[in-house]
């Protein structure tokens, strides 16, 4: 059997590399588990997949909200008025969803291997991802509690602002490229 490798771990050694001083840190966090969640917010399905999560389905256009903490964290981010995208550590246990739905409209898609998640963290964060985002990503605009789909350096992305950074979810095909020009630029920021 095939050892199961990212989309960006051949970038391992230079993502640490960028990150040795004080600026900047990147890295990608593998195997992430990515679900896709369609039901109508107002349904009473919406609140039983939220007891499933431990946290409701956000209804805010452009917001996120996280459950638990470290290994355990789940986030749950809106992507339009009846999607959310659900990240958790690997092996989330998506039949919980599954069972919160259960035969009511709507559907849970594990969608994991589409994409793969980018941490882009540290006090030169916010100034590296804007040199490829168009999004105004000052706190006080976009910080924790937000989300967006959008583009960095032309490449589509789920961007999740973190109290100690980004995490950028990126298309799987389109992971190596975003890696190379996030380690291009991170460049002038590295010491």
């Amino acid at each position: 059997m095939a050892e199961r490798r990212s989309p960006a771990a051949a970038y391992a050694g230079r993502f640490e590399a960028a990150s040795r001083g004080e600026a900047l840190r990147l890295a990608e966090l593998p195997f992430l588990t990515q679900i896709d969640v369609r039901v109508d917010p107002s349904s009473p399905a919406a609140g039983d997949i939220g007891d499933a999560l431990g946290v409701p389905l956000p209804v805010e256009p452009g917001t996120a909200v996280r459950a638990g903490s470290g290994a355990d964290e789940v986030t749950v981010a809106w992507l339009g008025p009846d999607e959310w995208l659900v990240v958790a550590p690997e092996g989330h246990r998506l039949e919980l969803l599954r069972k919160g739905l259960g035969d009511r409209h709507g559907s849970i898609v594990d969608v994991s291997a589409q994409r793969t998640t980018l941490l882009v963290a540290g006090p030169r964060a916010r100034d590296l991802l804007a040199h490829g985002c168009a999004l105004d990503l000052h706190p006080s605009v976009f910080g924790p509690g937000a989300c967006a789909q959008t583009t960095l350096a032309r490449a589509q992305v789920v961007l999740i602002p973190r109290e100690d950074g980004f995490l950028v979810l990126v298309r799987s095909s389109f992971a190596a490229y975003l890696a190379e020009w996030l380690l291009d630029a991170a460049a002038e920021y590295v010491a």
